[in-house]
């Protein structure tokens, strides 16, 4: 089901603020939530000057922030349902670079349940709880849905 357009209007003012508040290299990547789903969420950050390396592909500093924001995006609003006061970070990264970003990335991330199953279970052990949660990028306009990378980044979530 398409996001309308109010509601992805909602998404992305929540994602700049924070950007603006708290994390200032997000902005800087011009992130755009694409479609929120029960599943998960689509995210895409624009080859552009900013985010472009010396061979015309995405940066990977930039795809990197584009995993972190599809997961940690995925994770605040499961948290903000709840009403309380968790904390996430992330533990580690891995990386499987599969071709060269040479266009607009999207990054999907389709483990809504399992992240709100991980915040329901931190709130009812008041315990870390650690999750690694795969990221798959893509460039649609150049490849379809065939991933140009894949991600394992681990959520660590914890009630403060």
């Amino acid at each position: 089901m398409a996001l309308s357009f109010k509601s992805r209007l909602k998404y992305n003012l929540y994602l700049w603020y924070f950007g603006l508040t708290k994390v200032r290299l997000i902005n800087y990547c011009r992130p755009q939530i694409v479609n929120v789903t029960d599943t998960g969420i689509t995210l895409l950050i624009p080859l552009n000057r900013r985010t472009k390396n010396h061979v015309g592909s995405m940066y990977i500093g930039v795809m990197t922030v584009g995993v972190d924001l599809v997961t940690g995006l995925t994770a605040m609003l499961k948290i903000r349902e709840s009403k309380r006061n968790v904390i996430l970070i992330f533990k580690d990264l891995k990386a499987n670079f599969l071709k060269r970003a040479e266009g607009d990335v999207h990054y999907i991330c389709n483990e809504s349940k399992k992240i709100a199953e991980a915040v329901d279970e931190t709130l009812q052990t008041g315990e870390r709880v650690n999750i690694p949660i795969p990221v798959v990028a893509t460039v649609p306009e150049k490849f379809g849905d065939e991933p140009v990378a894949e991600f394992s980044i681990t959520l660590s979530l914890k009630e403060k």
